[in-house]
């Protein structure tokens, strides 16, 4: 569960950004201020960056910003999408969903006509982790359950959804801004899920 760090030099030289680039993209929002992370080094104070989320933010960034604004990507980047709600066709027609997901959403919360963006992301996830292959229909009630009860928490930047089992036994946990995880002996990790990546993919299907 430990991030690697980059520091902001091997950043530049890694990406070819510049220094105004990467700083004006933090004033844009587009980069996370708490993924500016300060430490001492024997030359001073130095900038590093957690280096998988940095480095697959700024591919992003760099894909993109021929097609959006700065403005454009920083909400597809920003926690929510407040006022999107979508009915069950549209979720089906861009490819939101497939079907039998959302049949089985609906058996487990109602008749539901109009989707908020919150609801969106829940089935979101729910259809990766049921493709993947790596959870069952049950299990899947336990990742909504846990997706509905800490949706808020589910905002920050670290927020990962974990899926766990042992000896067929199996948990469903959200860890926020942990740095490690320890676990009793022979429990198998079987999802790691970023909440914040999600959103991102979702976000990119819905402007």
């Amino acid at each position: 569960m430990v991030n690697d760090l980059i520091s902001k030099k091997d950043l530049l030289d890694l990406t070819g950004i510049s220094y105004g680039q990467l700083y004006r993209w933090k004033r844009k929002n587009l980069i996370p201020e708490d993924w500016f992370i300060r430490k001492s080094t024997f030359t001073g104070q130095e900038t590093f960056f957690p280096k998988e989320k940095i480095l697959e933010r700024i591919e992003k960034i760099q894909s993109m910003k021929e097609n959006l604004s700065l403005d454009e990507l920083a909400d597809m980047f920003s926690p929510s999408l407040g006022d999107v709600q979508l009915n069950p066709e549209e979720l089906l027609k861009r490819n939101i969903v497939s079907k039998p997901v959302l049949d089985f959403y609906l058996t487990h919360y109602g008749d539901i006509q109009e989707f908020t963006f919150e609801r969106i992301l829940e089935l979101f996830i729910l259809e990766k982790l049921l493709q993947s292959g790596e959870i069952n229909l049950e299990e899947g009630k336990m990742v909504l359950q846990v997706l509905n009860d800490h949706y808020k928490e589910g905002q920050s930047t670290h927020t990962q959804l974990l899926f766990i089992r042992k000896l067929g036994i199996s948990s469903c946990l959200m860890v926020s801004n942990e740095e490690s995880l320890y676990f009793e002996k022979g429990t198998r990790v079987v999802v790691v899920q970023s909440i914040a990546t999600c959103t991102e993919e979702l976000k990119s299907r819905l402007l």
